[in-house]
């Protein structure tokens, strides 16, 4: 994973550095973030909190801002247009992992082949993100910035192109017989034999989040940001039952990430 990382934080960082050079009219701010991630998937039972609740994992990253109210080139304001005094744009890289296995009423009451299959049968995730977000503040950046202590609400809209890792796997044995593997996982899908794999790969995802800002000092926030990220694909778990005829398992993947960040302005 670490030699997956290490291309994407250098493009991270040339990304960061042309943006300054094309944009050095705008200022600049790098942060960090942190939080649990809630993995959506085909591990669990739909809608189950007991499946939103246990496949959970954590995730980190590194964020740059695109600041246009301000000029750092000469320490002060743009001309203040609607755009500028509620827009930022951000880019990111983030990881996050994610331990997964089967919860719900189809693992529960009395055993059964199945439901010991199911339990045995457990699964991981482990995602790299690089991307972009325009974040709408519906308040004046520029009264944020001029008040400590204040708060500067914000939605946002984005994409991000990610690597993933998922791993499959069973207490039981080898999956892939009727012996160790539940018998909707054998079925042949989309190019594949089962229903299940184990493979990295690529996928893009739209990014979506509502959070807000903490005027910690002139030159520091804190962030606290709910994020709705959306792959299109339904292997980045590593689970997709054919979807003809399981249609309780169609949805793509997806994640909810509640993160809390420092940010810094340079």
């Amino acid at each position: 994973m670490i030699k997956q990382i290490i291309p994407l934080l250098l493009i991270f960082i040339g990304f960061s550095t042309d943006s300054h050079a094309q944009f050095g009219g705008f200022s600049h701010e790098v942060g960090v973030i942190a939080g649990p991630v809630a993995f959506q998937s085909d591990y669990g039972e739909r809608y189950d909190l007991s499946t939103n609740a246990g496949n959970t994992g954590v995730g980190i990253g590194l964020i740059h801002y695109l600041n246009f109210s301000y000029k750092a080139d000469c320490n002060c304001y743009t001309p203040e247009t609607y755009f500028n005094d509620h827009f930022k744009l951000r880019s990111e890289l983030s990881y996050n992992t994610t331990e997964l296995h089967h919860f719900g009423e189809y693992v529960e009451g009395k055993p059964s082949l199945g439901k010991e299959q199911l339990k045995a049968m457990t699964g991981s995730t482990a995602v790299t993100n690089l991307g972009m977000q325009l974040e709408f503040f519906p308040w004046s950046i520029r009264d944020f910035t001029a008040r400590t202590g204040s708060l500067g609400p914000f939605v946002s809209l984005g994409g991000q192109f990610s690597y993933y890792n998922a791993k499959a796997s069973s207490t039981l044995g080898p999956l892939g017989t009727p012996l160790t593997t539940f018998p909707k996982y054998l079925t042949p899908t989309d190019g594949r034999p089962y229903g299940f794999s184990t493979e990295s790969s690529t996928v893009w995802s739209v990014v979506s989040s509502v959070g807000t800002r903490y005027k910690l000092t002139p030159l520091s926030d804190l962030m606290v940001d709910l994020r709705f990220q959306y792959f299109f694909s339904n292997w980045v778990d590593g689970l997709n039952p054919n979807p003809e005829i399981y249609k309780e398992n169609k949805a793509n993947d997806w994640l909810v990430w509640f993160n809390v960040g420092y940010i810094y302005y340079l």
